[in-house]
């Protein structure tokens, strides 16, 4: 098969962001497959332009090209939808050029690159995959990020058509079965969020990471991810300010988005010695940050809509051998009390926050045994190698039902 894959936020190991297509793309090409990804010239975690993300065959049988994209991705949100729109059309051109190729896979959000992806397949004949990563515009809608009448219609409208039109529709959260069904979806597939155990090593004790950023000694609470309007860090900082009783304690928090800058300020006004922020670093470089952690920390902000979330980062902690913090509730919290490894703590509440960091540093026993079981639960249910199994069956028989279809 040649998969042809859409996607404006795709990363690379050497780049930051979630790397969850690009570990599907590389268990896709060593079971014999070709693979190639349009992504964007512009890191959709840090808003820039490197050398790094440029046109690329990475391996033999895996080549990203990437399309033109207006920078300034966070200044605003006008900047976002120009960012948007821009991927959507320069895309669109560069996949008219990908030659043979047998299936068309788009993600969301941002959901417009979906319609560049239904638009290829039809023109190229070929069964289009259509994966849903979260249930936008709902979720920006939720935030507050979308307001605008005229544009929900317009979005809301573009998620029924694609959900409608695809020939499969695949989820990474079960809690996103029931929303897209009833918005259209005809044949919904499930490939969840994961995590690849090899990658991680639960018995390195992060040295390297903890001597580079002066936290020798401390209890390394880690925060790894975005720092936008949904993660709601600020309670993070509110339960750091908690801490300040507690010195051996220290909380990091790594990765880069548009409220950072706020976040930043915050921490510097309200004195709190207690935080380290840390800028975005590749998956590649992941699993010695995630060494060098005694705990982790996975939040979103207390709505509704997010309890249908499986967030990548809690799996990609609980194969690192680290006990969550897990401060969303839902579907991924059914996850971690099944798992065992980990606490729950109620949305939005940074005393309770605090307190889960204290039970944790008082009783380092216990968190360890929470960490090993995360890890061996990862290994048993999340694997990356099993999803990508269970995805090259429904991409062949994609094909096959298309080609049969055609006849």
């Amino acid at each position: 098969m040649h998969i042809l894959i859409i996607h404006q936020a795709f990363a690379a190991l050497d780049e930051p962001g979630g790397t969850r297509h690009f570990e599907l793309a590389r268990h896709l090409v060593q079971r014999g497959h070709k693979v190639t990804i349009i992504a964007s010239t512009v890191s959709y975690i840090t808003g820039e332009k490197t050398p790094m993300l440029a046109n690329r065959e990475v391996e033999h049988g895996l080549t990203i090209l990437r399309a033109y994209t207006c920078s300034a991705l966070h200044k605003s949100f006008v900047h976002r939808t120009f960012a948007f729109f821009s991927f959507m059309f320069s895309s669109f051109f560069i996949g008219l050029e990908v030659k043979n190729v047998d299936l068309v896979w788009g993600t969301s959000p941002p959901i417009f690159q979906g319609w560049t992806a239904w638009l290829l397949a039809r023109l190229k004949r070929v069964p289009f995959l259509f994966e849903v990563r979260d249930l936008w515009p709902a979720f920006a809608i939720a935030v507050g990020v979308l307001t605008s009448k005229a544009i929900i219609r317009m979005a809301e409208w573009l998620e029924r058509f694609l959900y409608s039109h695809a020939d499969r529709v695949m989820v990474n959260s079960p809690g996103y079965l029931v929303h897209v069904n009833e918005h259209g979806a005809q044949y919904v597939e499930l490939i969840p969020n994961g995590a690849d155990p090899e990658m991680f090593d639960p018995a390195d004790n992060g040295e390297v990471f903890r001597s580079l950023h002066m936290l020798e000694g401390k209890f390394v609470v880690l925060y790894a991810g975005a720092h936008g309007m949904s993660n709601d860090l600020g309670v993070v900082l509110e339960a750091a300010s908690l801490l300040k009783d507690q010195p051996a304690i220290q909380v990091v928090l790594l990765g880069d988005g548009k409220e950072k800058p706020t976040l930043q300020k915050h921490a510097e006004k309200a004195g709190l010695a207690n935080v380290t922020f840390l800028p975005s670093i590749p998956k590649s470089r992941m699993a010695g940050a995630l060494a060098g952690a005694d705990a982790c920390i996975a939040i979103l902000k207390p709505l509704e809509e997010y309890k249908t979330t499986y967030p990548n980062k809690v799996f990609d902690y609980m194969c690192a051998g680290r006990p969550v913090i897990l401060a969303i509730d839902g579907v991924i919290r059914t996850v971690v009390e099944a798992a065992k490894c980990g606490i729950f703590v109620q949305p939005g509440d940074p005393k309770a926050l605090a307190e889960a960091i204290r039970f944790l540093v008082k009783d380092l026993a216990r968190s360890r045994r929470m960490g090993r079981n995360g890890r061996r639960y990862v290994e048993l249910h999340f694997s990356r190698s099993t999803m990508a199994d269970n995805l090259v069956k429904i991409m062949e028989d994609m094909i096959a039902c298309h080609s049969v279809s055609r006849r």
